[in-house]
């Protein structure tokens, strides 16, 4: 079942969702909610949120924008204009009102494409804990930690190098807390700048590491007990 939770404002469209979610055989609505406000609780549930753009208390945009582990998004919106926008915050699809049961069913189609393909690769709730969302200006930008090689830290920014890119993806956000976020048997600080993946490690030395592909890495004094810890585990 693809549990779903259909959040609008406006109380005719509100029921027009759950009576379309009804008619799917493998929809379940989790709950019909009128503001982005009273939504929050069941998002950690749902494999779907339909979500209405300009509502009054917090549009649906910026409603995703502030969820830290987002579900599928679909936007259901009178204006095409922010089709633009919604697509910017990674939504799967978005519907234009009023739309009729057909293009509803369509929709679904895609989101049933999409859940099979995070599925066949493995466990949904697995995939999910394996995304991290940052804000950036007015964009939402999902980063995969199985592709992240290390992390370095610029004041109250930092540059995170994946295996992926040349490039660096540079955010507003604190080494101390994405340290705390990853998983601590696949990353370690190393240094007050510098985080890595462990797995990226090919040589120790007195003050640095280098990882695969050359890169070196200094290390710090306070952070060498868990190297040290690390490096034992790896002989025994």
């Amino acid at each position: 079942m693809i549990k779903v939770v259909a959040i609008d404002d406006e109380p005719l469209a509100l029921r027009q969702l759950g009576l379309y979610v009804s008619k799917v055989p493998d929809l379940e609505l989790l709950a019909s909610c009128p503001s982005a406000t009273a939504a929050r609780p069941y998002v950690e549930q749902a494999d779907l949120l339909l979500v209405d753009i300009n509502m009054p208390d917090v549009s649906g945009l910026d409603f995703v924008r502030s969820l830290e582990n987002a579900p599928l998004i679909v936007f259901t919106t009178a204006y095409s204009q922010y089709a633009i926008e919604g697509y910017k915050v990674s939504a799967l699809d978005y519907l234009l009102k009023p739309f009729s049961f057909q293009d509803f069913e369509e929709t679904i189609g895609r989101v049933r494409k999409r859940l099979g393909e995070v599925r066949s690769a493995g466990a949904y709730k697995e995939y999910r804990e394996e995304l991290l969302l940052f804000r950036k200006e007015y964009r939402t930008i999902r980063v995969d930690i199985r592709h992240i090689r290390y992390v370095e830290s610029m004041s109250e920014y930092i540059k995170i190098w994946m295996d992926d890119s040349d490039q660096p993806i540079v955010v507003l956000y604190r080494l101390k807390r994405l340290a705390s976020q990853l998983p601590s048997d696949r990353f370690l600080q190393v240094h007050r700048s510098y985080l890595v993946k462990l797995s990226e490690i090919r040589e120790i030395g007195r003050n640095s590491l280098i990882l695969d592909g050359g890169r070196q890495i200094p290390t710090g004094d306070l952070y060498r007990p868990a190297l040290m810890d690390y490096l034992q585990k790896l002989k025994s």
